[in-house]
């Protein structure tokens, strides 16, 4: 029998499948319906810097997930499965309504009014299948989930620095760049580059003269940074996702260092996570910080007046700052939240024409071509992953998705709320920013960021069932 610090196969296997999550949040980070949009890389800088097609990511997944599936069946035929969880599953139901979920999706696809479409987006949702269910049965203990998380923070980290960077150097110098090579006549590129810029729209022709694309000079000044993901929100959504057990880690495993070192190290990890986040500008996810920040203080033993008084201002000066910090966002009409009003709008239309089936998963731009308002911009995706279940799959496929979600995240609340662990609290937080991002996002759609929230939902399941059979078990 191994002793409980030596590492094993199952950490080992941990280890590698935070390693693959990693490498989806270096380079999986866009939506899987824009595959086509995406140049296969052509050379080593390519392959460096630049996103790999989605398509890619399933064939680095199978091996990974068909050595896991192996792992689970040799356990189960040794008469030894990792995992029982009778108090996390009432009823089965966090078994059955996944299996429903991921079944409708397949009738749903038998009318797809996109076949392209719904096949890239059926392996992005049996990804997600399989990420969760390989979450509970093989990272069901805090040790392995941490394992699990070596790669995937050290990946995460890198993403923070790449914004921050963003932020403070390739914005504002690539700006710079640009109106420098405006003024020149572009005579500071060579003609191979002059051509792809124009080609990629960085450079427009405007009365024979070549300018600068106005849009992209906007977006590099105002500085919304992205990191390794496909826009702002998204990077939102990770850091939501994984930066209260970041934080947790940080603050356990430095306790060991020096004081001055320890705190270097802690404050770092704030600011990457605080000014990334910050630098996204994402608004609906600072509402979503600022609920999780108040709600976390509940579990301060504090005096209640203390407490209370605490929260309140925690609340109030959130939402000061938002505020302040988006008082021009709203100055000048809220025109991204006025467009998600439009999405959903024709998401709801879209329920009532088709509601059985929907129109097939990942195939809203087609009916929102046909539905939207004359001047609002085409959008691919409903901006609302709950609601994009029933325009692309009906009603079933709508009601099978959010009972799931919702009765998961009770199931493990509870439990993880309760039992004082706070490395298991701060995964179950990170997981509700993101799963209530998901009412205005669509990270649903994107591996870096559904695999890595269902593979943690799994083992949070995984684990807080395996701890109330061993209290059950204990004499």
């Amino acid at each position: 029998m191994k002793s409980k610090g030596t590492f094993n196969g199952i950490e080992g296997y941990a280890l590698a499948f935070g390693l693959f999550l990693g490498l989806c949040l270096w380079k999986f980070g866009n939506p899987v319906i824009l595959d086509s949009k995406i140049p296969s890389p052509s050379s080593v800088a390519d392959y460096w810097n630049d996103p790999w097609p989605t398509r890619w990511a399933p064939w680095f997944f199978l091996p990974l997930a068909g050595l896991g599936m192996l792992r689970v069946f040799q356990g189960q035929s040794a008469g030894a499965p990792r995992w029982k969880g009778r108090g996390v599953f009432p009823h089965r139901w966090l078994w059955l309504l996944p299996l429903f979920w991921f079944g409708w999706q397949l009738f749903s696809a038998s009318t797809t009014v996109d076949a392209a479409l719904t096949a890239s987006v059926l392996w992005q949702f049996s990804g997600c299948l399989a990420c969760y269910f390989l979450g509970i049965f093989l990272l069901d203990s805090p040790r392995r989930l941490t394992w699990l998380l070596v790669g995937l923070l050290a990946v995460f980290t890198y993403c923070l620095v790449r914004a921050v960077n963003q932020r403070l150097i390739e914005f504002p110098q690539t700006r710079q760049t640009l109106l420098a090579g405006e003024r020149s006549g572009w005579t500071n590129y060579p003609p191979e580059t002059l051509l792809e810029m124009r080609r990629e729209q960085v450079i427009l022709t405007t009365n024979g003269v070549d300018v600068a694309n106005p849009a992209i000079l906007a977006k590099f000044e105002k500085g919304r940074v992205y990191g390794t993901l496909v826009y702002p929100n998204a990077l939102a959504g990770a850091i939501l996702l994984l930066f209260p057990v970041s934080l947790v880690l940080v603050f356990k495993r430095t306790g060991p260092l020096r004081p001055v070192l320890r705190a270097l190290v802690i404050g770092l990890a704030l600011f990457l996570g605080g000014a990334g986040f910050l630098w996204t500008e994402s608004k609906f996810g600072w509402l979503i910080a600022i609920a999780l920040g108040g709600a976390g203080l509940f579990r301060l033993k504090w005096a209640a007046g203390l407490k209370w008084g605490v929260i309140i201002l925690v609340v109030l000066g959130g939402l000061g700052f938002f505020a302040v910090r988006f008082h021009h966002y709203f100055a000048a009409g809220a025109t991204s939240a006025r467009a998600r009003l439009d999405y959903w709008s024709a998401a709801a239309q879209t329920t009532l024409d088709h509601p059985l089936q929907g129109t097939g998963p990942g195939t809203f731009q087609r009916p929102y071509q046909r539905l939207k308002s004359p001047s609002a911009e085409m959008a691919r995706l409903t901006h609302n992953d709950y609601l994009e279940q029933f325009s692309d799959s009906g009603i079933p496929g709508g009601l099978f998705y959010a009972a799931w979600i919702g009765l998961a995240l009770v199931s493990v609340g509870r439990r993880a709320w309760s039992g004082g662990n706070a490395f298991l609290l701060a995964i179950f937080a990170g997981l509700v920013g993101w799963y209530l991002q998901g009412m205005g996002e669509f990270g649903l759609y994107v591996p870096a960021l559904a695999w890595t929230a269902f593979t943690l939902l799994g083992g949070l399941l995984g684990t807080l069932g395996n701890q109330m059979d061993n209290s059950a078990a204990a004499p």
